[in-house]
């Protein structure tokens, strides 16, 4: 079943539980939310009343754990360290408001002396044992293609076999804005995935920087997108993932252009 998903990056920085009230009056139960900026702060104690005040929104939920400074194939290791224990208590929380599913950034290279194979060998490991945790958990992973203009540390290739031999705890997750700026075919990276797909991500560009554009205002093919989505066996999130102060109206008109698209 396909869900169409409003993830709170449109509102980042304000507070959270205002922002999953607002997003459900533009139109949509189903919140991933964006732990990130200066609404997450403090993510002890608030983590903390946020599991207890959350499911009374009604709200169904995905969590994106805290991305921008954090880097699991970090080759330093405490950075590493600090990195995994954060994507622990990420899981522990999703758990505990009843996320569908976690998203997990494996991690990128941002200088070109960094070694992308040590990357890719440490981020296979970071979710082989992040897994464990969340099968325990009865929670899924969605492993997300992240980086661009060089940092990623995979192709297009690469990525497709990342999971090769994991449990299926373990899902992916596309990033059509990623995935376009590091010039991957979209559609066929769907077609490929499609049996072991747990999200989408659903933004533009112009193939220049990762603007988080609503849908058709970039240079992605849309309708070819739709018609690999439409392919898609078992359950998938939809999530509009729309750039920080884009206006609830632009999220509202991109559920219509999914519901147009996809539903019969």
């Amino acid at each position: 079943m396909l869900k169409f998903v409003f993830s709170e990056l449109s509102l980042l920085g304000k507070p959270v539980l205002q922002n999953v009230r607002d997003l459900m009056q533009a139109g949509c139960p189903n919140i991933e939310l964006m732990a990130d900026g200066d609404g997450w702060d403090d993510l002890g104690g608030l983590w903390n009343r946020l599991a207890a005040e959350l499911p009374k929104t009604g709200a169904s939920f995905s969590l994106h754990p805290p991305a921008w400074d954090i880097n699991l194939t970090s080759p330093i290791r405490e950075l590493r360290d600090a990195a995994y224990v954060l994507h622990e208590k990420s899981i522990e929380f999703a758990h505990k408001i009843g996320a569908s599913h976690l998203v997990l950034h494996p991690g990128f290279c941002n200088s070109s002396a960094f070694d992308k194979s040590r990357a890719r060998s440490l981020a296979r490991e970071a979710a082989e044992r992040l897994a464990v945790k969340a099968k325990s958990l009865s929670l899924r992973l969605a492993f997300e293609n992240v980086g661009y203009h060089g940092s990623s540390i995979y192709t297009d290739e690469e990525f497709c076999h990342a999971l090769d031999g994991l449990d299926e705890t373990l899902g992916y997750l596309i990033d059509t804005g990623h995935a376009h700026l590091n010039h991957w075919d979209v559609p066929a990276l769907i077609d490929r995935l499609k049996d072991r797909i747990v999200g989408i991500h659903l933004h533009d560009n112009k193939a220049d920087a990762d603007r988080h554009l609503p849908m058709y205002e970039g240079s992605l093919n849309w309708p070819a997108i739709f018609r690999s989505i439409q392919n898609i066996p078992g359950d998938c999130n939809l999530v509009l993932e729309y750039a920080p102060g884009t206006p609830p109206d632009k999220l509202s008109e991109g559920c219509r252009i999914l519901r147009k698209a996809l539903l019969p």
